[in-house]
Parts: C-alpha cells; structure tokens; sequence
C-alpha cells in the first residue's frame, strides 16, 4: 500500500515540481528480474530512479533510516519502506556481500533492484571505476543490465546541505546490456571486464569525464593498502 501510495502521488508530484527530462524510460523491462546500474552524485539518487522508472525498483539503505523511534522514526521508516528501500548495514566484507545477497534475493524474486557501481556518490562529478559487484549480480542472476545516467541531480541536494532545492535533472535509461559473454560470475576477470563495459556505457550516456580508479579515501594503514592490492589483483 505504501509502495502503490508513493508511486501514484508522490511520483507525479515531483514531475510537476522539478519537470525532470526522462529519456528511454521503456528501456526498463516490464516484468522478470533486471539490475538497474547508475552514477551517483546526490543522496537523493535512489528516490529518482525509483519513481521515475515505470516499475518498482528496490535499492539499499543504511538501517539507520528504518530503527528511529517516536514520530520521525515511524516517519523515516514508512517513506523509506514506501520508494522501495532496502536497510542494510553498511561497511566492506561480509557486511557487503550481505548487501549484494539482499539484492539478489529480490532479482531472484523477478524485482528490479538498483545499484551504484562506484559504490558511493562522486563528490567532483566525474565518473569513478565500477565494483565488480553489479557484474556478480547480473552473472549470478542471468539478467540484464539497464545502465542509467543522471545530470544535475547534485544541485538538487548539494553535498552538506538538508534542503531540497529545484534543479534541472535528467535521467537516461539505456539499452538492457547482456553480460553473459564476458563469462561466469565466479570469474574475477569476467566481472571485472563486464564491469569495465558497464561503466564505458555510463560514461556515454552522462559525459562525465572518466577516473580509472575507485572512489575511495587514500589507504589509511598498511593493512588496508595490502588489502586493496589483493582485491584489485582478483579482478584480473
């Protein structure tokens, strides 16, 4: 009921606030399981892929926004429930495998479940290197790929701010791409390939400008810097 409610109300509301420009809408298939795979440049991303696709897409966020208490909690925990959110807890290793399970289970189930392959949102514009993770969703699940581009949706919600601005935004939803031929999921070089050929699609469609590296804060200890080398060394 909340998600029905959010979609017939909430969404042409914001299309009559903010008159985004929707391009290749019918891109998104209809029915069956599909990965949605975006840049990321505001908070309030996930909201707009969600009620401006023409189906349900579930995405995760952090738990925090599910466990308050008293009116804002119920609030917060109702909204988030009603634009298809999914919480999780947040973090690398298992705490990211957990996540990517969650978006499995509900691809399995024949839903649309959106992901940031850079992981978290660019804070200069560009276009950072993808994780293999979107690629392990789709090979796993033997789906397609929709890549999306957003533009302008950082002047929406400028970073450190809380207020909600107008903006001109665009959101293109690309051809469905098939990644089967890149090989089998348990393969680090498929996904890493897959994920490369992703990424390249995103880029086209958002002309932001490219960085062959992750979007991640410099190693903060040794350990971690072995860590990344490993991770990178996998993927070959």
């Amino acid at each position: 009921m909340l998600t029905f409610v959010a979609r017939a109300f909430v969404a042409p509301l914001a299309k009559a606030i903010w008159r985004p420009t929707i391009i290749g809408r019918d891109n998104v298939p209809l029915e069956g399981g599909v990965v949605v795979a975006s840049n990321h440049l505001s908070f309030i991303d996930s909201i707009i892929i969600s009620m401006l696709a023409r189906r349900r897409v579930s995405f995760l966020a952090k738990e925090e926004y599910f466990t308050g208490t008293g009116l804002r909690g119920a609030i917060s925990r109702g909204f988030f429930t009603s634009v298809g959110a999914i919480p999780v807890k947040r973090g690398a290793g298992q705490a990211a495998q957990e996540a990517l399970d969650a978006g499995l289970a509900k691809i399995e189930a024949g839903e649309a479940f959106s992901i940031y392959p850079e992981g978290t949102r660019s804070r200069d514009g560009r276009l950072y290197r993808g994780k293999t993770g979107v690629a392990w969703l789709a090979l796993t699940a033997g789906v397609p790929v929709v890549p999306v581009a957003l533009t302008g949706t950082q002047n929406l919600q400028p970073v450190g701010s809380r207020r909600i601005r107008r903006a001109k935004i665009t959101i293109e939803f690309g051809e469905p791409m098939d990644l089967s031929s890149f090989g089998a999921a348990s393969s680090g070089r498929a996904r890493r390939h897959a994920t490369d050929a992703l990424m390249l699609r995103i880029q086209a469609m958002s002309g932001q400008e490219y960085v062959d590296h992750y979007n991640e804060p410099p190693p903060a200890n040794v350990g971690e810097r072995v860590r990344r080398f490993f991770r990178t060394r996998s993927e070959l």
